[in-house]
Formats: structure tokens, C-alpha cells, sequence
């Protein structure tokens, strides 16, 4: 496979330090370590393209994915002369390249939100011309972009005229109009197709894309060429899926808004269309990693888009070792190589009973020969199985073990993860009372709160200040000291009329920490200028767009109704509002691409933190490929190197910290070395703690693409799933035949590492090494 598709030079250095010998895709791909990498990786490919083609035609994506793409290229123009670049250079195959001109290429725009205002700064548009076209000093007259607000529409009206409600109706190219706003959206939908036609043939008159980079979304999608996409796809004005929909609910602010906006995008045949063409598809973290299984090793077919890069002989996959880890290359790979692991013999048991459909004791000896991977274990026997049953046993034993005089750090990126990753573990915690446990989320999670929630929430602030029912602003040093007083009131008043079932009144204990969050943000005298504050950001939300970055003062505002919403949950359990840690590292700005932490700015306050609660246990969550949420593995760089400089001062060699995954990523058995038993009062705690405290996140407006509704849910079903896995291999009577009631009542699990601390600074070295030195 490797000699069978011409390899560029950058390619060949990437090959050689990837450690691959074997490629057996449909489509050829490249592996590296992490997130940044990746982005290291596609710049070299580009700009080595670029210097061949100056005048070339380029397409290039935009979101959060090519992040280091963009920073990797500006970097290398940058310092294309000097040692920094010369070393890089010379490394990854561009030693012999002469610098590229990037002023004459053909920037082609791959697809955009419509209807959306080319001047938000969340449209596409806008985003291709601060990064690409101002950011790499491309020629604007020389792009084909897609402008909603440039779009002829019938009787030359505007997109707001002819779609009031920003909703397009497609059955309109189908079936007769109702009335005379839908014969003018009928006529409009007609003049969007002939624009789009238009646009298409821009494109091939330039002789096609030269130049493809993309990535691909959890259904497979690729630009907006959703799942069942007709191969031979051209540029058009098409719906998209609910998988794509939440995924671009962060960029719109919220599922609300992206569920009703169509897209235009280039098709599949827009890519492939020039033979020649360099088509690369991005894919970062575990997550993508079945998508990718199915695009590389699925011959050409609709329902997995990315497969049309079979067309093209310079069609490639660039991915990490998360997203590559289900390729069965991958998988060989892992068997083949290095010494045999017990993880390796678990593994291979595991995956076998799924493979198969067999109870681990029903498990022989001739299937474990049968198999292309249990058969490599060495010293395979009849025990085999069962060694493998007694060490997931050990695991389960471990979860099991009841925790005393512990001072537990319970850490998060966001609001609700540490929740959603072990919360039926700290339950068992909690209900020892020598331990001490204090829950610190790391940033303030703004971004999650929407403007319709803090708009609703303060008219009903209004509300209840004209009714006198948050009378607290009465009291005479109230503006004073008073708003700092008796936080502790306002959860526990609330949590009282969740049992009671009172839903005003919870509103009401919410209202009170919003008048109490307004005072310390906006500095309030008094209830006259409370009263003009709230009419204020009311006023300013209610004009700004969905997905808009808010000013800094409304970001800290929803910041500290999440931070009330985590004192909420935890108030479930008895733990009071002063342990609860609400950090606000600095890197979290709302911005498209966030800073790296600062080890002054983002680190000392979390060292500072752990010299106050001095904690003997640390969760956190373990993201070390540096994918998916970008703020779990900046998050957790800040905290390893706040760990290592705790180090400096005191003997943590005690220490533990639980490495825990939960909605975006999850442990296979195998990499799990404790395993926790979740009943379904368990997951009842979770799902009404959940729903009654998350008072933002009930509506799901940033749900999972693999699941239209709240968080809880997506972690209970990777709880049950992760207990069908362990079932198949001991069998269900172990578990509703254990003298332990917890693992009788148990009908999920969660899985988590359990590490000293040189193996988790081990574990998020590699992500630092690979971005240093870089910007």
C-alpha cells in the first residue's frame, strides 16, 4: 500500500516517524501522537503543495479543528529563514522547499450557515476571511466565498424580508406555494439553487480544488455532506442531520438555532472533481475513531461520505493515535509490536467474547487458538480466561473498597463533568464521614449558558423584585456586605422546594444568587441601579446574535449561574458552598481558539488550591491525546504542572489521582484499573441531581451528537454498556449472585485509573513536549 500511492516528502518524514509498516485502508493515512501534531503535520503538507502550485486553488476549513493547522503555518512563514524554522523544516521534509507565496492561490469556501449575517462573527465567512485570507495574506478578489447577504432573492429583498423567521422551507421546490410569502421563499429557494449552480461552476472552471482540507463529524460527514450524501453531490442548499446539528449548536449558540438553519455547502464531487487534487480529511481523538474504522475500510458508499477520497490517488487520511486506534492496522499493530502486556492478553480476551457472543466460561480453549489475536498470547491455556475473569475481578474488588480519612480534590474542566464522569464513586465517598471532600471546576463554563436563559432568568428577577419577594435588597447594608452573606441559604432554599416540588420557589432561590451575582459583577449600589443593571444586559443580549461572544461582564454574569448550579449538586450530598472551588482560569475566553495555559496566569491558582485543601486523592479528567473539548487537555496540562511544582515544595508521594473519562471519551476494560458498580438509585441521583441543579443544561441546547437530549443520559448509557462489556466476560449470574449487595443491585459501571503521581505526570508530558517551542 505504501509504494502504491505517490508519497509527498513531508509525507514520507511523517511515515518514517510514525513507526507504521503496514497500511491496508481503501485510503492511505498518517498517524501522529496528538492534536497539535496533527496540526504540524497538515501545514508541512500544505505548504510544501503551495510551493509547487502558487497559483493553485486551495479549500481549507474552518471551527476548532484547524486551530494548530493555522497557528503551524504562520509560524513556519514566519520563521521559515531562521534556526526555528530551518530545524522544523528540515525534520518534516521541506528542507529543499523554497518559501512559498500564498497571495495568488484561490480560496474556495467550503460551506456556510443559511441564512446567517456575513458579518457575525460565527459565520463562516467571517471566519475565512480573518484566518485564511487576511491571516495567510491571500488575495480576497480572488476567492470564491459564500455570502448570505450577497445571495440574489426574489424581487431583490433581503433573506430577513423573504425568510422573517430565518426558516427555509425546502419542500417549496416540491410543492405549490400557500400563500404569497411562500411564493416569494419559493422563488428565492429557486435563485439560492441557480447561485449555487453558479458557484460550482466557478470552482471547475478554475479546473476543480487543488487543495482539500477538511474534517469529518461523528456521523462522517465531510464539508456539510451528511450521512447518505449522493456521491456525485454538487454545491447546493441542502438540511443536515441532528449529528450535525449539534455539533455546530456551539458555534450558533445553541441546538435551537442550528436545528433551523439549513447550509450551503460544496458536495462530494466538488472535492474529488479535479483528479490531480490533494484531499486531506483531519480526524483528532477516540471519539472519531469508528467513523474513521468505517471510512478507510468501507469501499465507496454514500452512508460513510468520506469514503469518495478513494476517487482521488492523492486522497489521505491525517490522524491521531486516538482516532486511528479501531483501524485493524491499528489494532495489529498493537498486538504485534513490543513486548507482550498483561493489558494485551485482557484486551484480546474482552474483545473476543464480543466477537464471538460467548460467556467468558464459555470461552474454549479452541476459540483462543481460533482467533488472529488471542492465539499470540503467551502460555495460552485452558487458565487463560480465567486469569483474565480473576484480574477484571480485582478491578471490581478495588471500586468496592471503602475509603477512609481521605481529603479528596474532586477537579473539573466544565460544570457537570466531574458529575457525569464518577459521581455514583463519590456518593460511596461522601457517605464516610472521615473523609473531607471539596470539588473545584477549573473554568468558568460561560459558553454553555445561553442568552434565552439569562434573559428569561432576569425578567424573572424583575418579576420578583416588583412583587417584593427578594427582600433581602431591603436590608440597610444589603449593597454593602450583605450580598456576600448567607450563600449557603440560597441552595439550601432551593434544594428544599426541589422536595417540595415547588418550581417557583426554586426559581426564586435562583433569582436570589442572580441579584447577588449582578452586585459583585456590575459593582450595584442600589435597587434602583439593580433594577437599570438588568434592563441593561437584557438589552444587550436581546441585540446581540445567538452565539455571539457576550462582554466580559455578562461571560463572568452566566459563569456564576453555573458555579450555583455546581453548588447545587454537591449541596445534595451535605458538602457547603465553601467547598466548592470555582477557579475561572484565564485561558477560558469564549474565543474561537482559546490561549494555552499560563503557568503564572492558569497553574498558580490551582498550586495555591491544593496548598489550602492539602487533598490525598485528585480527580481529574484524562484526556492526553489533546482532542475533542479543547478545554479538557488545557485543563489538564495546568494541572499537571501544577501538580509537578506542588512537588517541589512537599512529599506527595502518597498521592493518588483518579483519572476519569465521561460524555466525550470512555475507558476500555483494559485501560481501566478500577471498576466502580452503579445501581439504578445511582443513576436516579445522577439523572434528578441533573435535572433539577442544571438548570441551564436541562434543554440540552450543546447536546452530544449522540444524543438529542441532557448529559445524564449519554453517561447512563455508557455506564450500562460499559457493564455489558464486563457481563459478557464474568458472566451475569456473578453479579446478581454476589455476596456484596452493591454489585447484586449493580446495572452499570464506571471506569477509571487509578495512578501515583510520576504515572499521571508520565501521561501528560507528552502532550506539553509536543507544543513546545512552538508559539
Amino acid at each position: 500500500m505504501l509504494s502504491k500511492y505517490p508519497l509527498s516528502e513531508v509525507e514520507k518524514s511523517f511515515l518514517k516517524e510514525s513507526g507504521i509498516e503496514k497500511i491496508s485502508t481503501l485510503i492511505p493515512y498518517l498517524t501522529v501522537d496528538n492534536f497539535p501534531k496533527l496540526g504540524l503535520l497538515t501545514a508541512c503538507r500544505f505548504l510544501e503543495w503551495v510551493s509547487e502550485n502558487p497559483n493553485g486553488v486551495i479549500s481549507l476549513p474552518t471551527g476548532k479543528s484547524p486551530e494548530f493547522f493555522i497557528k503551524w503555518t504562520q509560524f513556519l512563514l514566519d520563521n521559515w529563514d531562521n534556526k526555528k524554522g530551518k530545524d522544523v523544516r528540515e525534520r518534516y521534509g521541506l528542507g529543499n522547499c523554497k518559501k512559498p507565496v500564498l497571495k495568488d492561490l484561490t480560496f474556495v469556501q467550503i460551506d456556510e450557515f443559511y441564512p446567517i449575517s456575513s458579518e457575525q462573527q460565527n459565520s463562516f465567512y467571517h471566519y475565512v476571511n480573518k484566518f485564511y485570507i487576511e491571516g495567510f495574506g491571500l488575495a480576497k478578489e480572488n476567492a470564491i466565498l459564500i455570502n448570505s447577504d450577497e445571495i440574489p432573492l426574489a424581487n431583490g429583498l433581503t433573506y430577513k424580508e423573504v425568510f422573517p423567521d430565518l426558516k427555509v422551507d425546502l419542500s417549496l421546490r416540491f410543492r405549490d406555494p400557500e400563500n404569497d410569502l411562500e411564493k416569494l421563499q419559493q422563488e428565492s429557494i429557486y435563485l439560492i439553487d441557480k447561485w449555487c449552480g453558479d458557484y460550482e461552476q466557478k470552482i471547475r472552471d478554475k479546473g476543480g480544488i487543488g487543495f482539500f482540507l477538511g474534517g469529518i463529524g461523528p456521523d462522517g460527514h465531510i464539508a456539510f455532506n451528511t450521512r447518505g450524501s449522493h456521491i456525485f453531490s454538487v454545491t447546493r442548499l441542502t438540511e443536515t442531520n441532528f449529528e450535525t446539528q449539534a455539533v455546530a449548536a456551539g458555534d450558533l449558540g445553541g441546538i435551537e438555532v442550528s436545528a433551523n438553519r439549513l447550509v450551503i455547502t460544496i458536495g462530494l464531487d466538488t472535492i474529488v472533481y479535479n483528479p490531480e487534487a490533494v484531499a486531506i480529511i483531519i480526524a483528532a481523538g477516540e471519539a472519531k475513531a469508528g467513523i474513521v474504522k468505517d471510512s478507510l475500510e468501507t469501499p465507496l458508499d454514500n452512508v460513510f461520505p468520506g469514503t469518495v477520497l478513494q476517487k482521488l490517488k492523492n486522497g489521505r487520511f491525517y490522524l491521531t493515535k486516538g482516532a486511528a486506534v479501531k483501524l485493524t492496522d491499528s489494532i495489529d499493530a498493537y498486538y504485534e509490536k513490543g513486548e507482550w502486556t498483561w493489558e494485551k492478553t485482557e484486551r484480546a480476551v474482552i474483545d473476543l467474547c464480543k466477537k464471538i457472543g460467548k460467556y467468558g466460561h464459555r470461552v474454549k480453549l479452541s476459540d483462543l487458538k481460533a482467533d488472529k489475536y488471542t492465539r499470540m498470547i503467551p502460555e495460552l491455556s485452558e487458565d487463560t480466561v480465567n486469569q483474565v475473569m480473576k484480574s477484571t475481578e480485582a478491578k471490581l474488588a478495588k471500586g468496592l473498597e471503602q475509603e477512609t480519612d481521605e481529603v479528596l480534590l474532586h477537579t473539573g474542566p466544565h460544570h457537570d463533568d466531574i458529575s457525569l464522569g464518577i459521581l455514583p464513586h463519590i456518593t460511596n465517598q461522601l457517605h464516610e464521614p472521615t473523609n473531607e471532600a471539596h470539588f473545584s471546576v477549573l473554568t468558568s463554563g460561560f459558553t454553555a449558558v445561553t442568552n434565552t436563559f439569562v434573559i428569561d432568568t432576569l425578567q424573572q428577577t424583575k418579576k420578583l423584585l416588583d412583587e417584593n419577594r427578594i427582600q433581602m435588597v431591603n436590608f440597610e447594608d444589603f449593597f454593602e456586605i450583605g450580598y456576600s452573606l448567607k450563600t449557603d441559604k440560597d441552595v439550601y432554599h432551593f434544594l428544599t422546594n426541589v422536595a417540595s416540588e415547588r418550581a417557583d420557589e426554586r426559581v426564586r432561590g435562583l433569582c436570589h444568587r442572580v441579584v447577588r451575582a449582578l452586585v459583585i459583577v456590575f459593582g450595584v449600589k442600589n435597587t434602583t441601579q439593580l433594577r437599570e443593571t438588568i434592563n441593561e444586559v437584557i438589552s444587550i443580549l436581546k441585540n446581540s446574535y445567538d452565539g455571539e461572544k457576550n462582554p466580559s461582564k455578562i461571560q463572568k454574569l452566566k459563569g456564576m449561574i453555573r458555579e450555583f448550579e455546581e453548588e447545587l449538586v454537591w449541596a445534595h450530598f451535605g458538602v457547603q458552598v465553601k467547598n466548592v472551588h470555582h477557579l475561572r482560569l484565564g485561558f477560558y475566553t469564549g474565543d474561537i481558539f482559546t490561549e494555552q495555559p499560563d503557568k503564572k496566569r492558569d497553574v498558580e491558582p490551582i498550586v495555591e488550591m491544593f496548598r489550602k485543601i492539602n487533598p490525598t486523592k485528585i480527580s481529574l479528567t484524562l484526556d492526553p491525546e489533546g482532542s475533542g473539548p479543547d478545554t479538557h487537555y488545557k485543563v489538564l496540562q495546568a494541572t499537571a504542572e501544577a501538580v509537578r511544582q506542588w512537588g517541589e515544595e512537599k512529599d506527595i508521594s502518597n498521592l493518588r489521582i483518579i483519572g476519569y473519562r465521561n460524555v466525550w471519551f470512555k475507558f476500555e476494560p483494559h485501560e481501566a484499573n478500577v471498576i466502580v458498580p452503579v445501581s439504578l438509585g445511582d443513576m436516579s441521583v445522577m439523572e434528578d441531581s441533573f435535572a433539577n441543579c442544571y438548570l441551564s443544561q436541562v434543554n440540552a441546547s450543546f447536546p452530544s451528537y449522540s444524543h438529542n437530549g441532557k448529559f445524564s443520559t449519554v453517561a447512563k448509557r455508557i455506564w450500562v454498556n460499559q457493564l455489558n462489556d464486563i457481563q459478557l466476560l464474568l458472566g451475569k449470574n456473578y453479579f446478581y449472585q454476589h455476596e456484596r449487595a452493591k454489585v447484586r443491585s449493580s446495572h452499570g459501571l464506571i471506569f477509571f485509573r487509578d495512578m501515583n503521581v510520576e504515572e499521571f505526570l508520565a501521561t501528560a508530558r507528552e502532550l506539553e513536549k509536543s507544543i513546545e517551542g512552538m508559539l
